[in-house]
């Protein structure tokens, strides 16, 4: 085997040598390299200088050889008629190619035609592949694409919305596989315009589905005859709650949806999984099919079928609690139309001096409750508004029968054992000196008093809310918007009709549920507010209000902007005084991470 041309690695060498064990292979450079007889492949026993230029090959003689397995030499005799250094080594390099044929250790297969057919189909798409790679990269580089470009594009955009970890033209371009990267690419090439929201999509929120509802039949009380008022936005339709008094019986009427979706029910899973509606900017994602919504919204009909809460009220004590299936009629009102209403109408005005009365009985259990700023974000035919929260005594008053509807199911469905998702709340541990200002602390005194809070719950058990006053509270009003109120009226409602309610640990299990999904919707609104406040500041650059001082950490001022519904950290040399109000300029934007910087003017 001395002077033989042989294989090492893909390279060509000659074999100089030969001990026992190893044999010495001299490479085309003069280098030397003792290899074992297993690492190197015969090619030929005479060796020649070759190289990677070889002459044609006429692969059609193989078709005749079809699934056998020949030697190198009669391959090489086959393809070019003499068995040659050169030609055996060009044969070496058809076969470690891999198309015709392939190595089965010292002999080669030869492919079926079928099977070449394909490699070289899969060999030709990828070579179109790194072309149009190459293409968008360089689009890339230089932040334009066209048509071309758009799968490639695509896959940026699914890992800009969380729905793959994975973009390979993202590495290609040296940009890290993450959705606030791939978002950013997104909006430099203007492929995702400033005013999409990507959150939605991002935490993976559910889109309304059209799903037709018919009208379930109960036996109903019949409660026409009483004055009923839904107050609401004015350009709200679809109210799930109406309060009426009816002597010293005061009601509080529910959309009655739970009897479509009942516990179990596809419905019913359909609500589980969203959770909530989702109030965004740009749109309403609904908890329940629309179609639902405008089946049991209050006030849409001439008559509204409702879960009647009915009690009496003394001395902030609640007694005659009923609760039942009724029909009703409703009114709709606006929240400046009632306020225009609370002295002429009666009925509201009697409402009102109640729920007046309850929110002192409240006070006087130790509520407290703090009115920090808050902003309704809006984005309308293309453009973004911020417009504070208003309050007004209209709003206080539904906002305080809610409270007492809350109050009122907690307490009978402890009376009569009725499992259901209390909200619960331990005791904050406020410095006495904020509890006995609780009515009049300024905006950085609540916002300190922030941090006394302890966090709410949702409990199978009756516990207090100290938040709110009360021995016991659960959210009830707004089955057609919240999961919780929607279980808790699936409750009921099987109480009612003498029917099997949900065990302790099925509604447990239920609260695990709802608060995972929760988790969810609550980032979703949170991000997409933040992303259209943003919006905002890049449509108005010049953007100059009022910052209010809520707090001093270190030289930097922590300030909170009403009028935005934000919070800014400034440097000083000499830091404002808490509450002080300053002038303040938007100085930069970042909509990737939805925040902003500003500066004292």
């Amino acid at each position: 085997m001395i002077n033989a041309l042989v294989a090492y690695k893909g390279k060509p060498a000659r074999i100089v040598s030969q001990t026992m064990h190893k044999f010495a292979l001299e490479f085309a450079d003069g280098s030397l390299r003792s290899v074992r007889e297993k690492d190197f492949r015969f090619i030929h026993p005479e060796f020649v200088q070759v190289d990677d230029a070889c002459a044609h090959a006429d692969i059609a003689v193989l078709e005749d050889f079809q699934e056998e397995i020949l030697t190198l030499e009669e391959i090489t005799q086959w393809l070019f008629d003499e068995y040659s250094a050169k030609n055996a080594w060009c044969s070496c390099i058809l076969i470690e190619d891999g198309l015709y044929f392939y190595w089965q250790k010292d002999k080669v297969f030869i492919r079926l035609t079928a099977q070449v057919k394909s490699i070289q189909t899969k060999r030709d798409a990828q070579i179109i592949e790194a072309k149009n790679l190459k293409h968008c990269v360089d689009n890339l580089v230089n932040n334009t694409f066209d048509e071309q470009d758009l799968p490639y594009i695509e896959e940026i955009e699914k890992v800009a919305l969380n729905q793959s970890k994975y973009a390979k033209i993202l590495a290609n371009i040296g940009i890290e596989n993450t959705p606030e990267s791939a978002y950013k690419l997104l909006l430099r090439l203007d492929y995702f315009k400033p005013s999409f929201n990507p959150y939605p999509a991002r935490h993976d929120i559910s889109k309304d589905e059209k799903i037709d509802v018919s009208m379930a039949q109960v036996e109903r009380v019949d409660l026409t005859h009483l004055f009923s008022y839904a107050i609401d936005n004015a350009d709200s339709n679809d109210a799930d709650d109406a309060i009426s008094i009816d002597g010293d019986k005061i009601w509080v009427h529910v959309a009655d949806v739970s009897l479509i979706a009942t516990a179990g029910s596809e419905l019913d899973a359909y609500a589980q999984e969203r959770a909530s509606n989702l109030y965004l900017p740009e749109q309403i994602i609904h908890m329940l099919p629309v179609s639902a919504t405008k089946m049991y919204a209050l006030g849409l009909a001439e008559t509204s079928s409702a879960l009647s809460i009915g009690f009496t009220l003394e001395s902030g004590e609640i007694n005659n609690i009923e609760v039942l299936h009724s029909l009703i009629k409703v009114t709709n009102i606006s929240y400046d139309d009632a306020d225009g209403m609370l002295v002429s109408n009666e009925h509201l005005s009697r409402l009102q001096g109640i729920t007046k009365a309850h929110k002192q009985y409240r006070d006087n259990c130790g509520a407290i409750s703090l009115n920090l700023p808050n902003v309704d974000v809006s984005f309308k035919q293309g453009q973004v508004s911020i417009t504070p929260q208003s309050s007004s005594q209209s709003r206080e008053l539904v906002a305080e029968m809610m409270v007492m509807a809350g109050r009122v199911v907690a307490q009978f469905a402890a009376d009569n054992d009725i499992v259901v998702p209390y909200a619960i709340q331990d005791e904050g541990e406020f410095p006495q000196e904020t509890l006995d200002n609780k009515d009049a602390l300024s905006l950085s005194e609540s916002f300190k008093a922030t941090k006394f809070f302890k966090r709410s719950a949702t409990s199978t058990k009756y516990l207090p809310h100290f938040g709110l006053g009360l021995k016991a509270y659960l959210r009830i009003t707004s089955p057609l918007r919240r999961y919780l109120d929607l279980l808790a009226h699936q409750q009921l409602s099987c109480f009612i009709k003498g029917e099997d309610i949900l065990g302790k640990e099925d509604v447990k299990k239920i609260i695990g549920i709802y608060n995972a999904n929760m988790s969810s919707v609550g980032r979703t609104v949170r991000s997409s507010n933040d992303h259209y406040k943003c919006v905002y500041l890049l449509d108005n650059p010049s953007w100059q209000g009022e910052g209010i001082v809520v707090d001093t950490r270190g030289d930097k001022a922590l300030f909170m902007i009403p009028e935005l519904g934000m919070m800014t950290q400034i440097k000083f040399k000499i830091l404002p005084k808490l509450d002080e109000k300053i002038a303040l300029k938007v100085t930069t934007v970042n909509l990737v991470d939805y925040r902003a910087n500003f500066k004292a003017i």
